[in-house]
């Protein structure tokens, strides 16, 4: 593969809806999900961009354990909540819909939550917490996943990666935006560490002897995936660092993502029956929105959202340290730096070949093919 592997955002856009849609996604779906899937690579979150176009999303609707149509059903439906069922369709189109659900009834009552069971995976939990900071609304949002990290003085995947995330709208050019896991690092940071051929970092995997995983990324991720090996929680392995806080803050995400809805949890998640027969993932996803207008207004919380920041950047720095950032500033000067397109991993150059000669999308030539 040719060194320039450089995308320019339209063609790759382009490129990810015309796949969906070969894939049977309805167009106005693919879209929804193009979008969210792209805007992790600008963010310069690789590990939920193009890297799992193919095998999070196209190879699950290929095994026939994701609809590319969504079913979206609301099973129970109050002023201010609601309760749907997202029947396996797409992760994202499921929770663009929920979040723009809760934000709607926010603007109307102030507060609004959806919760939601029977999912897949919805991207970036960030890009939902963004739609609601857009409108001038605090969104917070959380997801679980499948069993891969385990809990303080354990040594078996439990539970998902579990992001819990909140957007607070300021008056800067980005909103406050904090969206990480509650583990270390996650599934699809190993996989992008697989890609491109980096070990994984110290401390980020326990073995079933209690130790840290450490050298070959490719092996340590099929440890996970048999059981051999789990990601470690925030603050990791022990109590020593507060390993138990990041595991506090997972059993959150995992009880918001199952309780209010009746959704699976923890093993049922493994997306395996049990005989190993690849099964739908069922996961559950919980939106919540408050509207700032309903308090003391918008302009009000923008304009102390930036004090506080700004106060936080000012403070004295360490020795040798440049700058203080807050969270979702590094994404947003991420985002400015890549106008010109999105980096493909010679992985993924592949993969992407792969789809437009299986779909026959002659359309598209990509660069590293000159």
């Amino acid at each position: 593969m040719a060194k320039n592997n450089v995308v320019d955002w339209k063609t790759i856009t382009n490129f990810v809806i015309d796949s969906f849609v070969g894939y049977g996604i309805p167009r106005k779906d693919a879209e929804i999900c193009a979008d969210i899937l792209l805007e992790s690579d600008k963010r310069g979150i690789e590990s939920h961009g193009v890297n799992r176009f193919k095998p999070i999303y196209l190879d699950r609707i290929k095994d026939g354990i994701q609809n590319p149509v969504t079913n979206y059903e609301i099973l129970k439906e109050t002023p201010t909540t609601a309760v749907v069922d997202g029947h396996d369709g797409m992760g994202q189109v499921i929770g663009y819909k929920s979040m723009k659900m809760a934000i709607d009834k926010a603007k109307e009552y102030g507060m609004g939550m959806v919760v939601v069971r029977n999912s897949c995976h919805y991207g970036i939990a960030g890009y939902y917490a963004t739609m609601a900071c857009k409108e001038g609304c605090i969104g917070i949002t959380g997801t679980n996943a499948r069993p891969s990290v385990a809990p303080t003085f354990g040594v078996e995947g439990m539970f998902g990666t579990n992001p819990l995330t909140v957007g607070i709208p300021t008056d800067e050019k980005f909103d406050f935006l904090i969206d990480c896991a509650s583990s270390i690092t996650q599934n699809g940071k190993i996989e992008y560490y697989a890609r491109i051929g980096e070990d994984v970092h110290p401390g980020t995997i326990i073995g079933q002897d209690g130790q840290p995983i450490e050298g070959d990324a490719g092996e340590a991720l099929k440890m996970i995936r048999n059981g051999t090996a789990a990601l470690t929680t925030l603050g990791g392995i022990g109590e020593a660092l507060g390993g138990y806080k990041g595991y506090g803050y997972a059993m959150v995400v995992e009880l918001l993502s199952a309780v209010l809805q009746d959704g699976n949890y923890g093993k049922a998640l493994d997306g395996k029956d049990a005989n190993g027969n690849k099964v739908p993932y069922h996961l559950g996803h919980f939106f919540i929105a408050i509207d700032t207008n309903h308090f003391l207004g918008e302009d009000v919380c923008r304009k102390k959202a930036g004090e506080i920041l700004r106060a936080v950047r000012n403070s004295k720095k360490a020795p040798g340290a440049e700058r203080i950032y807050t969270a979702g500033e590094k994404e947003y000067e991420t985002a400015l730096a890549r106008h010109d397109g999105v980096a493909i991993n010679e992985s993924v150059q592949k993969e992407m070949i792969q789809v437009r000669d299986e779909l026959g999308l002659t359309q598209y030539k990509f660069p590293w093919e000159d």
